[in-house]
Order: C-alpha cells, then sequence, then structure tokens
C-alpha cells in the first residue's frame, strides 16, 4: 500500500521520466509542451538554425556555455551557438524530468553530446542540463536560464 501512495505521488507531481526513445504521454499537456520546447532548441541547434536556437530564449536570458560563466548579452549567444553548431553536434538525452509551478518550468535531462572537432577528431561531451523556462501569453514556452552543466558543483573538487 505504502509504494502505491509514493507511485500516486510521483504520477501526481509528474516525477515520472520520458527518454528520448520512449514516449512523452506520461507528462500532462504543458509538461509535453515545455520538453517539446527544449528539444526543438535540440534540433534547431543541431541543424544549424541559429535563428530558431534564439528564438527558444526570452530576450533577456542567461545560458552557461562554460561553468561559472554566465552569458546573458544576445550578441555572444548568437556567436557561441553558431562557433558550436560548427561541430555538427548530435544530443542524446537519457531521461527528462519537467516541473511546472504556474508559469515557470524547471526541465533536467543528462546528456551527451558526440561531435567533430575542425581537425576531424571526435568530441564527447555529457552533463546534466538544467533548464529554467517561462510561459508566455501565447502559451508557447521559452528559456530563461540553460545550464548545460547542472553536475558542475557536485564534481568540483
Amino acid at each position: 500500500m505504502k509504494k502505491l501512495g509514493v507511485l500516486l505521488v510521483l504520477l501526481t507531481f509528474g516525477v515520472i521520466s520520458a527518454g528520448n526513445s520512449q514516449t512523452i504521454k506520461k507528462f500532462n499537456k504543458e509538461q509535453n509542451k515545455v520538453l517539446k520546447a527544449v528539444q526543438s532548441m535540440t534540433t534547431a541547434f543541431e541543424n544549424k538554425d541559429i535563428n530558431k536556437v534564439m528564438a527558444s530564449y526570452e530576450s533577456k536570458a542567461v545560458v552557461v556555455f562554460e561553468p561559472e560563466t554566465p552569458i546573458s548579452d544576445n550578441t555572444i549567444m548568437r556567436e557561441m551557438f553558431t562557433g558550436m553548431s560548427m561541430a555538427n553536434p548530435v544530443f542524446t538525452y537519457s531521461g527528462h524530468e519537467v516541473f511546472i509551478a504556474g508559469d515557470i518550468a524547471t526541465h533536467i535531462a543528462p546528456w551527451e553530446m558526440i561531435g567533430k572537432a575542425p581537425d576531424g577528431s571526435e568530441i564527447k561531451q555529457s552533463g546534466l542540463s538544467v533548464a529554467i523556462l517561462r510561459r508566455q501569453e501565447n502559451g508557447e514556452w521559452l528559456m530563461v536560464i540553460d545550464n548545460p552543466h547542472g553536475q558542475f558543483l557536485m564534481n568540483k573538487e
């Protein structure tokens, strides 16, 4: 009986995760919108569609391209995304959690990226993405804070 109660709590608060290859039906409608906003940005980045990447963020958003170095200048963000897209990155997520409180959402997902350096050597990176999104007046979810290095403090010596 206790296990059933815990499962009901998890389902009620949307803690059940969905990976890339799994269905996202376990999330409610708004959680699916948040997840799709993140996935849309990732796909745009992989496709080098920097305008669509930038449209995934509020105008004064913060992106943490490197740990402890948040960037909020849109011109620099655009340059960073453009430069990074030249590595032809391909991202995979091993799961997703989406929590929503009113018009604010948190998306958390472990990720891996494989790309190519200018010399042709393979680049592999991984991390824990922590993104904060805000529901806009039109119902669209946009990122306000995007930190793909959420694991940084746990690994810091």
